[in-house]
C-alpha cells in the first residue's frame, strides 16, 4: 500500500478530492505558526511525499478545531487526516515536535487517570518531563491566585466510563 492509500485508509477521507482551493489554509488558526498550510500537506500526500509530511510541524500543531473541514467544499475532514498522520509518524519514530507530543501524552494520561483534567498536576508533570521548569511561572502563579489551578483534583462520577472509552480506543 502506498503512502496516499495508507493515509486515505486510516483517515477514511477522500484525499484525492482536494483541488487546492486553499479555503482550509485561509481559515486555519495555527497556519501562521506552522511550516506548511493544510492544503500543502494534502498536496504532498497526493504526491506521495511522506518524508516532507512527517517532518512537517503542521501535523503536530493541528489542534483538530475542524475549521478547515467545515470550509472544505469537498467535505474533506482534514483534522482526521492530521490525526492519521500523527499516528503514522509515531509508528515510524518520526516525532518532529517532541514537546507537543509529550503534552498530548500527558494530557491524555491525566484524563485517563482522573477522568478529567487536573491542570496543576498536568502542568507539573509536563514541566518535569520536558525539563522546561521555569517558563510561564509568573502566569502559573497568577492563575493559582485566581483559583484557576486548584491543588486538589475534584472527583468525577463517570470515571469508569472514561476508562472504558480509553480501553475501547486502545483495543480498536
Amino acid at each position: 500500500m502506498g503512502f496516499r492509500e495508507e493515509v486515505k485508509a486510516r483517515s477514511k477521507q477522500p484525499v484525492e478530492l482536494c483541488f487546492q482551493c486553499q479555503k482550509c489554509a485561509a481559515g486555519c488558526l495555527i497556519a501562521e505558526h506552522a511550516d506548511l498550510y493544510p492544503n500543502q500537506v494534502l498536496r504532498l500526500i497526493q504526491l506521495g511525499e511522506q518524508d516532507r509530511v512527517f517532518n512537517s510541524s503542521m501535523i503536530w500543531m493541528c489542534s483538530g478545531c475542524e475549521t478547515c473541514g467545515a470550509r472544505c467544499p469537498n467535505g474533506i475532514k482534514i483534522s482526521e487526516i492530521m490525526d492519521a498522520l500523527k499516528e503514522m509518524a509515531i509508528e515510524r519514530g518520526i516525532i518532529k515536535e517532541k514537546k507537543i507530543h509529550l503534552f498530548n501524552d500527558i494530557f491524555l494520561n491525566t484524563v485517563k487517570s482522573h477522568g478529567r483534567i487536573h491542570e496543576a498536576m498536568m502542568m507539573a508533570n509536563y514541566k518535569m518531563k520536558s525539563g522546561d521548569l521555569l517558563s510561564d511561572m509568573d502566569l502559573g502563579w497568577k492563575m493559582f491566585l485566581k483559583g484557576k489551578l486548584p491543588i486538589f483534583c475534584r472527583g468525577v462520577r463517570a470515571k469508569d466510563e472514561v476508562k472504558q472509552i480509553f480501553d475501547k480506543c486502545n483495543a480498536g
